[in-house]
């Protein structure tokens, strides 16, 4: 099944705060430089690539000289205001390095669950992409509430592989991939190499959140899985810090967890009422 990652032709990859902001001690600029690297160099092979970026407000709470993360939602939108704007900097410069445009997307859940706001979401990454621009998407976290909150940026993952119809979700994170059990507390945990999306079992290995600076855990990876299978799309969870992890990846290289998409993708209007629908309100 490795191969269906190295036919992909549209790639969503998303990374998480940690790898973002080196654990919390600010951006982390050369790993930023290097997945601008790998990307261009995905781009010449003619794919397409959106990233989806944590670290906003990790970034945010770096500058404000604050170490754990505040639980008032005007806190995090200050820190997410504050963050963004090194964000967008950061990763401006490092694609400019690769001769690459960058395009900044903001999105909340009212976006993607407003059909009208979702199809026009949708136009403009394909033009993007079509342009031979890398789309930068993050949560809106400075106006963003608790009641239109994707909840973390893996869920915000699958569904932009959902609106794009990527053939590949990849989530780079801070592990090497998805264990039996918690590696740091289980010596006897092994590294799963593959299974289907959606495996009941899955979701009872992964445990919480991954550290203090993001929000996500092993379990919302899982989840995020199984979302990005509605549409046809395989998963590979593995480290960012892995070399050259992503040309890897696409060569079809055996590296991290691939959760493979099984059933066949659902059509493309009852997919986005699986993705927002029940999160909006009831069907009667």
């Amino acid at each position: 099944m490795r191969t269906s990652i190295r036919n992909a032709r549209r790639l969503v990859v998303k990374v998480g705060s940690a790898l973002v902001t080196n654990n919390g001690e600010g951006l982390a600029v050369e790993a930023l430089a290097d997945w601008a690297r790998q990307i261009a160099g995905l781009r010449a092979e003619g794919r397409e690539v959106v990233l989806v970026s944590s670290g906003a407000i990790a970034a945010g709470m770096q500058r404000l000289g604050w170490t754990t993360r505040p639980q008032e939602m005007h806190h995090l939108q200050a820190a997410a205001a504050v963050g963004q704007m090194g964000l967008a900097q950061a990763y401006e410069s490092v694609f400019a390095q690769n001769k690459l445009h960058t395009a900044q997307i903001l999105l909340t859940h009212a976006d993607l669950a407003d059909r009208t706001r979702y199809l026009n979401a949708r136009s403009t990454l394909v033009t993007l992409l079509e342009l031979g621009v890398v789309p930068i998407i993050n949560e809106n976290d400075t106006v963003v509430t608790d009641e239109i909150k994707f909840g973390d940026n893996d869920t915000l993952g699958a569904l932009v592989a959902n609106l794009v119809e990527a053939e590949a979700l990849i989530i780079l994170t801070d592990q090497p991939g998805l264990y039996t059990a918690d590696p740091r507390k289980d010596p006897t945990a092994t590294l799963i190499s593959e299974a289907a999306a959606g495996e009941a079992r899955l979701e009872s290995m992964a445990g919480g959140a991954g550290s203090s600076i993001g929000k996500g855990g092993m379990i919302t990876k899982v989840i995020a899985a199984k979302r990005a299978a509605r549409s046809g799309a395989h998963t590979v969870i593995a480290s960012g810090r892995e070399p050259d992890i992503m040309p890897r990846l696409a060569a079809g290289e055996v590296i991290g967890t691939l959760l493979v998409a099984e059933t066949p993708p659902l059509a493309a209007r009852k997919q986005w009422l699986a993705d927002h629908l029940q999160l909006a309100g009831s069907l009667i």
